[in-house]
This record gives C-alpha cells, sequence and structure tokens, in this order.
C-alpha cells in the first residue's frame, strides 16, 4: 500500500503559475504510474496528467496540455504537477494517484491509490 499527501495548492491570480507536490510513503515509488486529478465544485473528477514509472511517458488532458508539465523523482518518492499560465477554470481540488498498471493511465477508476487533495484557486 503507499499513501499519497499532496502540497503546494493555493490562491494565484491568472497567468501566474503553481508547482503542486505528491509525496508517497509505503511500497516502492517506481513502481507505480502516477497521475493528477482535478475536481471543481459541481463538476466530476477529470484527468489532468499522468506519467510512466520512469517518467519516460507523459500525457495530458487537452485543456493543460502546453501548460502543465507533470515530473516524478524517484529518488525523493514525490511526483510534481507545474501549472503555469493559470486559468480561472482550472480552479478545483487537485488530487494525485498511484496506479498499479504497467504504463500510463488516463481513467480514474484504473487508479489504486489517492492522496486527500490540494484546493487551487485561481482569480480572474
Amino acid at each position: 500500500q503507499v499513501q499519497l499527501v499532496e502540497s503546494g495548492g493555493g490562491l494565484v491570480q491568472a497567468g501566474g503559475s503553481l508547482r503542486l507536490s505528491c509525496a508517497a510513503s509505503g511500497r516502492t515509488f517506481s513502481s507505480y504510474v502516477m497521475g493528477w486529478f482535478r475536481q471543481a465544485p459541481g463538476k466530476e473528477r477529470e484527468f489532468v496528467a499522468t506519467i510512466s514509472r520512469s517518467g519516460g511517458h507523459t500525457d495530458y488532458a487537452d485543456s493543460v496540455k502546453g501548460r502543465f508539465t507533470i515530473s516524478r523523482d524517484n529518488a525523493r518518492n514525490t511526483v510534481y504537477l507545474q501549472m503555469n499560465r493559470l486559468k480561472p477554470e482550472d480552479t478545483a481540488v487537485y488530487y494525485c494517484a498511484a496506479s498499479t498498471e504497467a504504463f500510463i493511465v488516463l481513467v480514474a477508476s484504473l487508479y489504486d491509490y489517492w492522496g486527500q487533495g490540494t484546493q487551487v484557486t485561481v482569480s480572474s
């Protein structure tokens, strides 16, 4: 089992940047595909980004491509989400998740472990 703790959320103006971190403990971090999801009030949880076990493969939701970057440091058991050029529509609770699947995963139901979430609010 793995425990996930997100940090780095906050309030930022449109056009600004934030970097989210997700620290993992428990089983070997490098054995998990990692992902970021978000959920805005009144909306379903949606995929944001995913990264393979080695970090060599990534994928993003169309809405964040070119603005967000997912990365991981397996030595530090941490996955990051660098968010640039933030927009008010990026406002949501952001969750990191870990999957035992063999390759990158875009579907929430295929993730086995979830963090508690961190709030990101982008003001216009």
